[in-house]
């Protein structure tokens, strides 16, 4: 039987838009766009991010939140134990958190992955130079 706190965490889906307005940039609440483009469901968007601004914080202040804190973080998110660790994997994949040492962290790996992705379209594909990239 698969649990699903130890289920794999190594990739995730996320909508890309092609539309310039639709940029998260642009929003009014980038964090929350980014969210939805991770999330189909609005209240899972706004739990991912509340979850995300709650590891920012304590991370911040020094004081990581510990994976051991879960049945605080379910309470503080109004979810069940299955809907965290579900939306947590997600949030791994993507590369947006990692666990180390039992603490969550932010992650830099979902911006090296997307600027990868970019630099290898702009490049392989479109065959333009690197530099011209910016």
């Amino acid at each position: 039987m698969s649990i699903v706190k130890n289920a794999p965490k190594t990739a995730t889906t996320i909508v890309i838009r092609s539309e310039s307005s639709a940029r998260v940039s642009n929003s009014r609440d980038p964090y929350y766009s980014l969210m939805r483009r991770l999330f189909q469901e609005d209240a899972t968007a706004i739990r991912g991010q509340k979850f995300l601004n709650l590891v920012e914080s304590r991370q911040k202040e020094g004081n990581p939140l510990q994976t051991n804190e879960w049945k605080m973080i379910i309470e503080y998110l109004g979810v069940s134990r299955a809907s965290f660790y579900s939306m947590r994997n997600k949030l791994t994949g993507a590369g947006l958190i990692s666990v180390k040492n039992r603490k969550y962290n932010l992650s830099s790996q979902f911006s090296k992955d997307l600027m990868d992705m970019a630099r290898w379209w702009w490049t392989a594909i479109l065959e333009n130079k690197e530099e011209s990239l910016e």
